[in-house]
């Protein structure tokens, strides 16, 4: 699994013009299943997700995390994550999972996130999304968890 956090002042996701996620400050998490991973991969990347210390504290430090911050999560698929740009011009996919394992994997994080987390806002699955957001520091921090074995 992949992800890709950024620390954000604010974020939003737009579908045909309508907002359907949108969050103040917090983490917006580009997230792309790739084959092979597992509910159990899901549930490590959002543990990790959660307790990472990337928000400042008092001194400035980043020391605190988002739960810490009781800021938002703003979860958005993105299987281009995925993309193999090793040969040719044209990104390949091949690594992401399938569009149906990909989707569950997706659901199965933001149900979990939900339970876990105060304010769970999302994208919409394999929508034209367009995505807005302020970047905070910038801070932005590329996670990669696979299942044991793969």
């Amino acid at each position: 699994m992949i992800a890709v956090l950024q620390r954000v002042s604010e974020a939003s996701v737009r579908v045909d013009g309508t907002v359907i996620g949108q969050i103040g400050a917090g983490l917006l998490v580009l997230l792309c299943a790739e084959k092979g991973d597992t509910d159990d991969v899901a549930d490590k990347m959002l543990a990790k997700i959660l307790k990472l210390r990337i928000f400042g504290d008092d001194a400035g430090k980043m020391n605190l995390s988002v739960q810490d911050v009781q800021g938002g999560l703003l979860v958005v698929s993105q299987f281009t994550l995925a993309a193999d740009v090793a040969s040719g011009t044209r990104p390949g996919f091949s690594a992401a999972a399938a569009p149906e394992e990909g989707r569950r994997l997706y659901d199965h994080f933001v149900a979990r996130a939900q339970q876990l987390h105060a304010v769970v806002q999302t994208g919409r699955f394999a929508a034209d999304m367009k995505v807005a957001l302020v970047n905070d520091g910038p801070v932005t921090i590329p996670m990669t968890l696979r299942a044991s074995g793969a």
